[in-house]
């Protein structure tokens, strides 16, 4: 029986799935290995339920290794003709996933100032799982290629036209995410699907995207993955002449600079306590609540904003960690949003699932799978292969 293996390798995580090749693949199991280079530790859900185990995992070489020990049952009766891996940024030139030859990785790994958090520890694990697959296709999967084909308005920024030619525009990300939440609704909601829809992917990373008929026509990311919505590490939206002032005023070399703003900002950076939501919702302390404040209303801003590129809301949709866990959050940023139409149900927000809207403006909480659009990727280039 064939198989296909996906990886999803970020600076300090690597989330997997397993799955049975198939028209659509069927899934087997799932998991992640977090804290690579710290404390780490695997997850694993299969149909028995879930395990967490400490895991020595000091590199993404590592982890992947821990991940295909973790695997050694299943494998046994799997050949993996294909893994697919998320890759964060495809540039202007990548538009729908590709077989990574080397030309291909040569030219992704030029990408890696765009994409600085993402880009190296994805293709890292390329090179291993070449190593460990030696006869699997390898597949790339782009966070950007769901927002390719943007109204050049939304592309582009008011500085000289060379550079927009050079490749400095704007990309937008979470386009996976954004890809299955869409399918989801063509499948399950037909009448939404050719109307206008925000989709909030709030996680550690957090955007959102203006949908219409299917098709991406704004993001509040941009050039890079800092552009925004506040984030875990990152800063989101900031006047460009706060870096300019850091580097001439303050004095900070730029590689400060970008550790700051990509690991530094964020939830993290207002709070500084954590990154994490669910401990600065579990606080009491007054830069916990001034961080969720400042989460909040920036959200209600992006929507805000990208209802008026929309011309018009017919639905928000939340997903990601905390759109689809953060009950308190999808209430705080609803309030206020009634001229959109939008009221939330306060009982049913407390269930993470469903319909959780009463006004004319559906708000739905739709749990993501980047995973499965990835397995999806594989298994059309695969079957296509001369």
């Amino acid at each position: 029986m064939t198989g296909i293996l996906t990886l999803n390798a970020g600076s300090s995580s690597m989330k997997f799935g397993l799955y049975r090749d198939a028209a659509d693949p069927v899934e087997l199991l799932h998991g992640q290995i977090d804290g690579i280079g710290t404390a780490a530790r695997l997850i694993l859900t299969t149909s028995e339920g879930t395990t967490s185990t400490k895991v020595a995992a000091p590199t993404q070489a590592d982890a992947l290794t821990r991940v295909i020990e973790a695997l050694a049952g299943p494998l046994a009766d799997l050949t993996i003709t294909g893994v697919g891996h998320r890759i964060v940024h495809g540039g202007p030139q990548f538009s729908a996933p590709v077989i990574l030859t080397q030309d291909v990785l040569a030219a992704l790994s030029d990408l890696r100032p765009l994409a600085p958090l993402h880009q190296p520890h994805n293709l890292a694990a390329v090179a291993v799982a070449q190593q460990a697959f030696p006869n699997a296709v390898q597949i790339g999967c782009f966070d950007t290629a769901f927002h390719r084909g943007h109204p050049w308005v939304n592309d582009t920024f008011a500085i000289p036209r060379r550079y927009y030619d050079a490749g400095i525009r704007r990309y937008g990300f979470h386009g996976l995410s954004y890809d299955y939440i869409t399918g989801v609704i063509k499948r399950d909601h037909p009448e939404l699907h050719q109307g206008r829809i925000i989709v909030a992917h709030l996680g550690n990373g957090a955007s959102m995207c203006a949908i219409r008929a299917g098709r991406s026509v704004g993001s509040t990311m941009g050039f890079s993955a800092l552009d925004g919505l506040p984030m875990g590490t990152r800063c989101g939206q900031i006047d460009p002449g706060v870096v300019l002032y850091l580097i001439e005023q303050e004095g900070l070399p730029p590689h400060e600079v970008m550790q700051m703003l990509y690991e530094g900002s964020g939830l993290l950076g207002l709070s500084g306590l954590t990154s994490d939501m669910r401990s600065l919702l579990a606080s009491e302390l007054p830069e916990a609540q001034q961080a969720i404040d400042y989460y909040v209303f920036r959200a209600r801003r992006e929507v805000g904003a990208l209802a008026a590129v929309l011309g018009g809301l017919d639905a928000l949709v939340f997903c990601g960690g905390i759109g689809e866990n953060a009950a308190p959050i999808r209430e705080r940023i609803g309030a206020g949003l009634e001229f959109l139409g939008i009221e939330i149900d306060l009982a049913q927000n407390l269930k993470n699932a469903g319909d959780i809207g009463l006004g004319q403006t559906r708000v739905m909480v739709i749990p993501t799978d980047e995973e499965r659009i990835i397995a999806r990727a594989v298994r059309q280039l695969s079957a296509n292969r001369p």
